[in-house]
């Protein structure tokens, strides 16, 4: 009933959200680099720090850290949604956030200096690389209910690291931002709020697991994205392009855009590879060592993004497109 409940209230949140968006024309304009070609309102991943700001309001007193972030990063990003910041004071927040969310986590106590650096350097990283990967119907909001249930499966059955209502309020919102999202014609884009916000929360729950169990292998759980956008950035960088800039060149976007295949259908392929990734992490957790583990995914992952270099040729496209 809980759930029931919070999922009417997200519904009635993201209707009025739709009412103001509308209002003051938050939108996204298609470019030649876009996926889509429809003006469609933007923002509405607001949902997810609507989501956060309801648990808050139950958990006042142990989750200030996490919802200040959180709030911080949902600003700025709903700044950007609606007039472009620069790269310095996104990056300048997104740092505060992840500081308060260390802080929380005692990442500062737990860890060497190398290691809270590598920390910093992965968690804006993933940030980034899930702002990156938002650009078709529904890639978000299936790639984050696969990702919170994979961790509420371990936080279940393997080791308990935290509030499963937390991880299920995630889940809620996602369920109601792909009602309007998960579409032929979406209603509404994530915007880099829904994006950057929801990225922001699974990092949290990710470095708390990884804290717990003392494994990193808990980032395999954000392999298909990793993947994806580090190898893209590292191809952008051959060709000497601005990371920056928008492009078409993501593995998803090859086959939405050069090969026509529905966006819903390679939001879909990108989920389930990651169900397959998750799953097998947790079958082998603890049966073979982190390194292993790390290559038996890692590798067929790599490969299977060369794929992208031969639809390219095959369609007789310069890869400097």
């Amino acid at each position: 009933m809980q759930y029931t409940i919070l999922g009417i209230i997200l519904m009635i949140l993201m209707l009025l959200y739709f009412k103001v968006a509308d209002r003051y024309n938050i939108i996204d304009k298609p470019n030649q680099r876009s996926s889509h070609t429809e003006i469609t309102l933007r923002g509405g991943g607001i949902i997810f720090w609507f989501s956060a700001l309801i648990y808050f309001s139950q958990n006042i007193q142990t989750n200030y850290f996490f919802f200040t972030g959180i709030t911080l990063v949902s600003l700025v990003s709903f700044w950007d949604d609606i007039q472009s910041l620069s790269n310095k004071i996104r990056i300048s927040i997104h740092f505060l956030a992840i500081t308060l969310i260390f802080y929380d986590l005692e990442v500062f106590t737990l860890m060497p200096f190398y290691g809270v650096a590598i920390a910093y350097i992965l968690a804006i990283g993933l940030i980034n690389a899930y702002n990156f990967m938002d650009g078709i119907n529904g890639i978000t909001g299936l790639y984050t209910l696969v990702v919170m249930g994979a961790l509420l499966y371990v936080n279940k059955n393997i080791q308990f690291f935290f509030d499963a209502v937390f991880i299920k309020y995630a889940m809620i919102a996602s369920l109601v931002f792909l009602f309007f999202n998960y579409r032929k014609k979406a209603k509404c884009f994530a915007g880099d709020i829904g994006s950057i916000a929801i990225a922001f929360w699974v990092i949290y729950l990710v470095l708390k697991l990884i804290l717990v169990t003392g494994s990193l292998v808990w980032l395999l759980f954000l392999a298909i994205y990793g993947v994806d956008a580090i190898c893209t950035i590292m191809h952008r960088l051959y060709l000497k392009q601005n990371i920056f800039e928008a492009h078409r060149l993501h593995l998803y976007q090859v086959l939405s855009n050069e090969y026509k295949i529905q966006h819903r259908l390679v939001s879909l392929y990108y989920a389930i590879a990651q169900s397959a990734v998750s799953a097998s992490v947790i079958f082998l957790y603890q049966k073979v060592s982190d390194i292993v583990l790390f290559v038996i995914v890692i590798s067929p992952l790599l490969l299977l993004y060369t794929l992208k270099f031969y639809l390219l040729n095959k369609s007789d496209l310069k890869l400097k497109v």
